[in-house]
């Protein structure tokens, strides 16, 4: 089997995002950039596959692929994801900002090519929040999804998917190949170990560009303005329930 996992470089999760003064975007200039969480937990959960963890020996995955989709500096992204175990990477060159449907276009691009068994990918990125390209890729590739996994077993030509929703946990399966996108709760990211890292810098990562990809990255959305949230202001205190009540009247509550 083999599995195919998109990989996104992201502001490091511990940094606080700068909007740029003249409000044109996010200012990620000098500061540490790092895997996108949840799609380390989707290259966690390949590996997983990959050593028989993913269900019985015989499901399990053969082969892992990391592909990124941006900047050179890119590379160093994907070779996290092969320090933890991924096999070899794909690196899709492309400046600026990619929008949702343009990555889901290239990862089809990619698909059509490698033709994997399974792909998973992180149910959203945490810098722009759009939970939108397993979802566009499942849809071009007309594959069946199963979205916010929490735990997945994979028997014969399907894979059995519980899922976090609304009203708690809902198990469906899904035949085999299909998109999956990761919830938090689906794994945790081992550490990759320094031997790891040091054979992550012999493994192949193929470069492509959308050019060869046939794909069209133009953007369709323009961004008119980038804000920082408001401040929150502070709270009072009351005295009695009449008081709590009379407050959140004028405060338009109810």
């Amino acid at each position: 089997m083999k599995v195919l996992v998109p990989v996104k470089r992201v502001l490091d999760y511990n940094l606080k995002v700068r909007v740029k003064s003249d409000g044109s975007g996010v200012d990620l200039s000098n500061l540490k950039m790092s895997i996108n969480p949840f799609c380390e937990i989707a290259i966690e959960e390949a590996v997983r596959m990959r050593e028989g963890g993913g269900g019985h020996a015989k499901d399990a995955a053969n082969e892992v692929i990391a592909v990124s989709i941006g900047p050179e500096q890119c590379q160093e992204t994907i070779r996290n994801a092969l320090a933890i175990g991924a096999d070899r990477g794909i690196l899709v060159k492309a400046e600026g900002e990619i929008e949702p449907l343009a990555v889901a276009k290239l990862l089809k691009a990619i698909v059509d090519t490698e033709k994997p068994d399974l792909v998973i990918l992180g149910k959203q990125a945490i810098d722009d929040d759009n939970n939108a390209t397993g979802q566009m890729l499942a849809a071009l590739l007309d594959w069946p999804q199963a979205t916010f996994a929490s735990k997945i077993v994979l028997h014969g030509d399907k894979a059995s998917v519980t899922r976090e929703v609304d009203g708690g946990l809902q198990t469906i399966d899904v035949a085999l190949p299909a998109i999956i996108t990761t919830d938090l709760r689906l794994n945790e990211p081992r550490y990759a170990s320094l031997p790891n890292i040091m054979k992550a810098k012999k493994k192949p990562i193929d470069v492509k560009t959308p050019a060869e990809l046939g794909v069209d990255i133009a953007p369709r959305l323009k961004v008119v303005k980038t804000a920082e949230p408001p401040k929150r202001q502070g709270g009072a205190k009351v005295k009695t329930a009449a008081e709590l009540v009379g407050k959140l009247k004028e405060a338009g509550v109810f």
